[in-house]
């Protein structure tokens, strides 16, 4: 029940993931509204690109007509991160609260990984960022994916189906374990967010 906010010891970080289309923002939105229902705590909702000079540069150039080579597009994403995490994410864990972010350095990893860029220079120039408390990777199957893309009136250059086809496949291949949740958020939503919660509420109630 919500009330007067108490900082924890030390701030959580949650991070929902996914192919586009998988309801990322939506669950991002959702968990963050549950967390502030239940739990008497600060909860910082963010997503990434953010709406920072970098990030607006960045949606852009995914909007656009054209493209720079993969590295570049990826070491923006990276710029952006890091004044998120110095202006936003760091500040808000070390006052101890929840940060809940739509999209992090595992969506680098992964569409730069399908752009053809190398996995470990990708996974080594994000090591450096705080690491996630837990990672809730949202993966329906591939064409509830397409058929969600589908209905946007705004699309991006990343949302080509073949290339789609390729984050697929990465995000499919990351490995379930303590801290990486794997959900198929084919289902009702209200169904998949009470899933999400029961692998994110014990974390909330023991820190």
């Amino acid at each position: 029940m919500a009330g007067t906010l108490h900082p924890m010891t030390r701030g959580i970080f949650i991070v929902l993931e996914g192919p586009d289309g998988s309801g990322t923002t939506k669950h991002t939105e959702l968990l963050t509204e549950r967390i502030r229902q239940e739990m008497a705590l600060e909860v910082v909702q963010t997503a990434e690109p953010t709406s920072g000079a970098i990030g607006k540069m960045t949606r852009t150039l995914l909007h656009g007509n054209s493209m720079p080579q993969a590295d570049s597009v990826q070491l923006l994403f990276c710029a952006d991160r890091a004044e998120h995490v110095a202006a936003e994410i760091l500040p808000a864990l070390e006052r101890g609260a929840v940060v809940v972010c739509d999209r992090y350095t595992l969506s680098t990893i992964v569409y730069g990984t399908a752009q053809g860029l190398d996995h470990a220079w990708l996974t080594a120039v994000n090591a450096h960022f705080p690491q996630p408390d837990i990672t809730i990777v949202a993966l329906p199957p591939f064409d509830v994916c397409m058929e969600r893309t589908g209905r946007r009136a705004q699309r991006d250059q990343f949302e080509e189906e073949s290339f789609q086809q390729r984050v697929y496949k990465e995000y499919a291949s990351v490995p379930a374990n303590e801290r990486t949740f794997i959900v198929d958020t084919t289902h009702d939503k209200h169904d998949v967010a009470e899933e999400i919660w029961s692998q994110v509420s014990g974390l909330l109630k023991n820190n």
